[in-house]
């Protein structure tokens, strides 16, 4: 799947971009709190309607991880809020059904493994026959209806899927433009949505997702527990997503793989500063966060994770 020239494993099984015609502006990305959630699709909040407008219009895309899915479910299923949603008429299933195999909702994970698909028949001539069997596979496997029960092994099939494919990208595809252009958009990708989770945390600390749910949407609870050797911290587990330079979901792996390809990409010597504004937009961001005091960066974290978001979107435009 591919958003913005390209996805992580996670964004393969949420892909609609992409699939929109070229002249049509991509939709925004937000990470939306449980609690927003619930407001939206539970008690149909006046003051979220503007934001579910948003997302049904789609000027805005719902960024949800199979992890903070799963905690939406069990939220669902809590004894103060089964009450609400058997007064608007709504079950576990509703939301659920929604979030996961609507196929005309965009920020659905049917809509998007459609939208992956028909990427990948545009750009048949250079996409593999292994990779496009796996597409197609995906796909026509995609379940009309979600049982309860099965959520979980649901949302597990498709972070296995969207890793089966990123894999066979990763191990069968030439190192040229294409996939500098692929690595290029996953890396930015991988930016932006961790940006957005570090900012959405720091914004929720009692409501939103934990620290442990936060890690474990970016696939770094393990590499982190391997790490510091200890249970989260909300200052270890976001130095961690912030600024490790070994782990390749953290954001300044992800910028540094960036730049590397976006110079692989338009090797420019230039002898004074940088001509291309895509590496010097990345360049800026990276050593604001890599050379500011961690203390300082963390202080004020949903305002470096903005200037993150907007250097992601800004970059993304550039390279469109």
């Amino acid at each position: 799947a591919m958003d913005r020239g390209g996805r992580d494993a996670a964004a393969s099984a949420a892909e609609p971009a992409s699939a929109a015609p070229p002249e049509a502006a991509a939709p925004a990305l937000v990470v939306i709190d449980t609690n927003i959630v619930l407001d939206l699709f539970v008690f149909d909040d006046a003051a979220a309607r503007p934001l579910r407008a948003a997302l049904e219009g789609g000027t805005q895309r719902w960024l949800a991880t199979a992890a903070m899915r799963v905690e939406l479910a069990r939220v669902l299923d809590y004894p103060q809020i089964a009450p609400r949603r058997a007064f608007y008429g709504l079950s576990v299933d509703d939301v659920l059904a929604r979030l996961a195999v609507d196929r005309m909702n965009p920020s659905s994970i049917a809509y998007s493994i459609t939208a992956a698909r028909e990427n990948a028949r545009r750009a048949r001539e250079i996409v593999s026959t292994e990779l496009w069997e796996i597409l197609n596979t995906t796909n026509s496997r995609m379940p009309r209806r979600l049982q309860t029960e099965k959520v979980h092994e649901f949302f597990q099939w498709v972070r296995e899927r969207a890793a089966l494919a990123i894999g066979i990208v990763d191990s069968s595809t030439n190192r040229d433009e294409a996939w500098q252009f692929f690595t290029l958009g996953r890396s930015i990708e991988r930016t932006d949505m961790t940006a957005r989770l570090l900012a959405t945390r720091s914004l929720t600390e009692v409501s939103g997702p934990s620290w442990t749910t936060i890690l474990r949407s970016c696939g770094a609870y393990e590499a982190y527990l391997r790490t510091y050797r200890g249970m989260p911290s909300a200052r270890n587990a976001a130095e961690f997503l912030l600024l490790d330079r070994l782990f390749p979901r953290s954001i300044i792996y992800s910028i540094q793989r960036a730049e590397d390809c976006m110079s692989a990409i338009d090797p420019r010597a230039d002898r004074v500063g940088h001509s291309n504004t895509v590496l010097r937009a990345l360049g800026q961001i990276r050593n604001d966060l890599e050379y500011r005091p961690v203390s300082d960066v963390l202080t004020d974290l949903p305002e470096h994770m903005q200037r993150v978001q907007t250097v992601t979107r800004e970059a993304s435009e550039a390279i469109r």
